[in-house]
């Protein structure tokens, strides 16, 4: 498109940035008929959900030293191996793009509104999604007082010096594993039933529990339910809980406790989760843009938005955002969507900033495909091409936030097969939580392949930005326009949160409803057309086409 037909159109839309919310955006928009532009500053698509070859994540690196981003500290690290043994293949990185590995490796639970929408939407025809299996927990080696919360690293994020082997351990997956349990004697198993029957219809049994809403779970394991702090661990690791035990409440705890539980076997046994083949996050992006251009959306990478201004003048102006490109080009637009803009990098205030606003993470290229990870949890179910790990750092009384470590196998398309990847993560400064992701890294390593004979060949790790805490949020901000939707900043949740999709559907019922809506109805958009598509002529169930609808 030239600069003088994108200048001189009448946009209905403006999207900027091509992650998951404004991808889904697009999405929602593809059959309205309206003129949409969609930007993105990157040269890929994704934005902060983006997935990238080892290429392209050397080049990412060096891209966001300068600029204002959620991301810092980023660094590759291609790792000296060992000769291989007698027998033994050789340990080694493959071509650049036979990797795919994701800034957004979330795990999407089988109950979420996401997986509805993109089967409504019809575009699951264009994804596939791999079963999240075990729930593993990693011990460091603990001495028998880490119960009272003795930290499992030093200062400097090494491994304590008393420790012994580490070794991991299933998190039982339903009543069948927890009776199975030799570990667990008979008392503490029926306490533990009698929390997870507690579990399924919590939100009707507020007597119990809805006093000690903002205590930390574990008390309230420990007070009402009498639990002993060793059984305490396996349910903080089904919470996905990224905040140390002292800071997961009981309101919160209960509310993830629970969506693990009730999503387990809803698409067929053993498994309550899963993750999207070929890059995560990035690949439903990506098939959303996909069905936006089909729709007549309009794509330009390596552009944004340079300012906005909000048109207040008498007289009636059906296009009330003017828009300044970074290109120096300007456009007007009824509605721009956008992230809520990053604010930049200022050493002063990152100096200052609280561990629980960021979150150190690294991606390792495992040369093993630690297959013990992957086992079929139950009868009749998948193969699981995922997994995670829980790694307290302590015990349940501990002020430490855990590691997790999300494990992909090759089936995700993310690396060659006899190799898997390893999303570590952990609330912490850079100082200390990169030397902390490489011990657990390395000692999950150890715990399955005894013989350590898995290396790691390759590391990305970097530092993200959560959203700004709270005191931040109320520093003063510029006055927000009326034809601006902005979306949250992405958030440090290991989760996909269905707040997210939540945010896209009020964007699309205000832009709809502005702009006269439902083709079906000629009025405003009804909410509950949001992302329900019919199929395009010609196209039916047999996954042809591009998946996009008539809604």
């Amino acid at each position: 498109m030239t600069t003088e037909s994108v200048e001189d159109t009448a946009w209905d839309v403006l999207i900027s940035g091509t992650g998951l919310p404004q991808s889904l955006l697009a999405l929602a928009l593809s059959r309205s008929k309206l003129n949409v532009l969609h930007l993105d500053r990157n040269n890929y698509y994704g934005a902060f959900d983006a997935a990238f070859s080892l290429q392209e994540a050397d080049t990412w690196v060096k891209d966001i030293q300068d600029e204002s981003s959620c991301f810092r500290d980023a660094s590759v690290l291609r790792h000296d191996v060992r000769p291989p043994a007698a027998g033994e293949p050789v340990a080694e990185l493959s071509f650049p793009r036979a990797y795919s590995l994701s800034l957004s490796p979330q795990i999407i639970y089988t109950r979420s509104s996401l997986l509805a929408a993109l089967v409504s939407s019809k575009v699951y025809r264009q994804l596939e999604f791999q079963a999240i299996g075990s729930w593993w927990i990693l011990d460091l080696g603990t001495t028998s007082t880490d119960v009272t919360g003795n930290p499992a690293f030093g200062e400097d994020g090494s491994l304590s010096a008393d420790r012994g082997p580490a070794s991991l351990k299933r998190v039982p997956g339903g009543r069948e594993d927890v009776f199975k349990d030799g570990s667990i004697d008979l008392r503490s198993k029926r306490l533990l039933m009698k929390f997870l029957k507690f579990a399924a219809d919590y939100e009707n049994q507020t007597d119990v529990w809805e006093a000690h809403a903002s205590i930390p779970f574990t008390d309230f394991l420990s007070s009402q339910f009498h639990l002993p702090p060793e059984l305490h661990v396996p349910l903080l690791a089904i919470s996905m809980s990224s905040e140390s035990a002292r800071k997961t409440s009981t309101a919160v705890a209960l509310q993830r406790i629970t969506r693990h539980l009730r999503s387990i076997g809803r698409f067929g046994p053993g498994f309550g989760a899963v993750v999207p083949k070929w890059g995560g996050a990035a690949e439903i992006a990506q098939v959303a843009c996909r069905a936006g251009a089909v729709g007549g959306t309009v794509y330009m990478l390596g552009n944004d938005i340079e300012g906005v201004r909000e048109h207040t003048g008498d007289g009636a102006d059906s296009s009330p955002a003017h828009i300044q490109l970074r290109n120096g080009e300007k456009l007007k637009a009824r509605w721009v969507a956008q992230s809520t803009p990053w604010r930049p990098m200022m050493p002063e205030l990152d100096l200052h900033r609280q561990s629980d606003g960021e979150m150190v993470k690294s991606i390792s290229i495992v040369s093993s495909p630690l297959t013990s990870l992957f086992t079929t949890t139950a009868e009749g179910g998948p193969q699981p091409a995922g997994a995670v790990v829980f790694v307290p750092q302590g015990g349940s009384a501990a002020d430490i936030p855990p590691v997790h470590i999300i494990a992909h196998s090759s089936e995700t398309g993310e690396c060659p097969a006899g190799q898997c990847v390893l999303y570590a993560s952990v609330r912490a400064h850079a100082a200390t939580g990169f030397s902390t992701l490489e011990t657990s890294v390395q000692r999950l390593l150890e715990a399955v392949d005894g013989n350590s004979s898995a290396q790691v060949l390759y590391t990305l790790r970097y530092q993200q930005l959560g959203p700004p805490s709270a005191a931040e949020a109320t520093q003063p901000q510029p006055p927000a326009l009326s034809c601006v939707r902005e979306f949250d900043a992405p958030s440090l949740d290991l989760v996909f949160d269905d707040d997210v999709l939540e945010q896209v559907r009020q964007a699309w019922c205000q832009i709809r409803g502005k702009e006269g809506g439902s083709e079906t109805t000629g009025g405003e958009a009804s909410s509950d057309e949001f992302m329900v598509f019919d199929d395009r002529d010609g196209i039916g169930g047999n996954g042809d086409g591009d998946g996009d609808g008539d809604g």
